[in-house]
């Protein structure tokens, strides 16, 4: 049988360093794994009691609402009014999501189809680059950002781009480059989004993960952001609550409507306990993102001095749970693929290969910091005695 949309997605690559990842281990490798995003903190104690409380009761066992409990979109507008200084309403501006994945694949559906264009900078998380051809929109691809001016790069996507597109999705901080964003760059992707007329969207998901004093923005704490941008915000780096799916997406009030009215056909929001226990972690652990960001920094450090002992100077990320460091001089010519298959054989470590994130991504490799610090270290050693030899 020919299946519809799934033939033209590109192949996953990432599978195949898991498939050597997995052969390893059968054989008795203990390979450390630094491929997969995957967080390994904790979820807030307060929010597992409270699941564990809520799950316990039949009522919680009926249909939720697509669009989330009102007190959840309540206590979302009251994070963003403490933390970014947004002032949302929870009945216009928000919509939960089943995790920043699916709320951004379904807004691709009441954004875009076929004969429709959306911009993206590249290299990109992978949905990032799917979710618009799963709709039957064009990628434009916005690449050379890590070494040019952003916004110029955007913008020249934008202004080249036949038709005009429908939207731009960008991502601060950026998985998997590491970028970060200012205020004013934000506020420029805005003009630029009004002036030409599309919907800017902004993948937020690590707003919490960041370094060195960087304090992510906000795309709608800018001057005119309602009028033409929507976020994505998710508990899953956040509150390390990535298995629970909790996530939202906010701003443009017809937008976040078109979304609702798209959802209310395809499902019936998250798992009610689940729902009741975000609310929970976010009024009552609102503390808890800056001890997963310790962890995180801590671990950060001890990755980025290891590689450097090692003799791979790489820079350190200003935020995400990720570091993006440039093939080793002597390893280019491999590719980011090969590299990583030999970083999983002769060091084993696991890596997740750039080339999997998008054309501008094969001369890199991600490493995710989702081992504790001792793991990382180690990791470290093997690749340095790789390096040497």
């Amino acid at each position: 049988m020919e299946f519809r949309r799934i033939g033209e997605l590109p192949p996953y690559v990432f599978a195949t360093v898991n498939e050597l990842k997995r052969e390893l281990r059968r054989a008795g490798r203990d390979v450390i794994d630094l491929g997969f995003g995957n967080p390994d903190i904790p979820s807030p104690a307060v929010a597992v009691e409270k699941l564990a409380e809520a799950a316990l009761k039949p009522v919680n066992h009926r249909y939720s609402s697509s669009r989330g409990l009102p007190n959840l979109r309540e206590a979302i507008c009251e994070r963003y009014a403490d933390v970014f200084g947004v002032t949302l309403d929870p009945e216009r501006h928000v919509v939960s999501t089943i995790g920043a994945k699916e709320g951004l694949s379904h807004l691709m559906w009441v954004l875009s189809e076929p004969g429709d264009t959306v911009v993206v900078p590249s290299p990109a998380y992978p949905i990032h680059l799917v979710a618009p051809r799963l709709a039957g929109a064009t990628v434009i691809h916005a690449r050379g950002f890590e070494g040019g001016d952003f916004l110029e790069i955007v913008e020249e996507a934008v202004r080249s781009a036949q038709p005009a597109p429908r939207a731009v999705i960008v991502s601060f901080p950026h998985n998997p480059t590491t970028a970060v964003a200012t205020p004013e760059l934000m506020q420029k992707l805005v003009d630029l989004a009004r002036e030409r007329d599309f919907v800017l969207i902004h993948d937020f998901a690590y707003a919490d993960v960041a370094f060195d004093g960087h304090k992510p923005p906000s795309v709608l704490a800018c001057e005119g952001a309602l009028d033409v941008a929507v976020e994505l915000y998710s508990l899953t780096k956040s509150f390390s609550m990535a298995g629970w799916r909790m996530g939202f997406c906010l701003g443009r009030p017809d937008v976040i409507a078109a979304l609702a009215k798209l959802k209310s056909y395809l499902d019936y929001g998250t798992f009610q306990p689940i729902q009741i226990a975000s609310i929970v972690a976010l009024r009552e652990a609102s503390d808890y993102p800056a001890e997963v960001n310790e962890i995180y920094r801590l671990r950060r450090d001890a990755l980025i001095s290891g590689l450097e002992r090692a003799g791979w100077d790489v820079p350190s990320p200003q935020g995400t749970m990720f570091v993006w460091a440039e093939l080793p001089d002597a390893f280019r010519e491999l590719g980011s693929l090969e590299f990583s298959l030999l970083l999983a054989r002769e060091a084993e470590v696991a890596v997740s290969p750039g080339v999997g994130f998008g054309p501008g991504g094969d001369c890199h490799v991600r490493f995710a910091l989702v081992e504790n610090d001792q793991r990382i270290l180690q990791a470290t050693r093997n690749i340095k005695k790789l390096l040497a030899g």
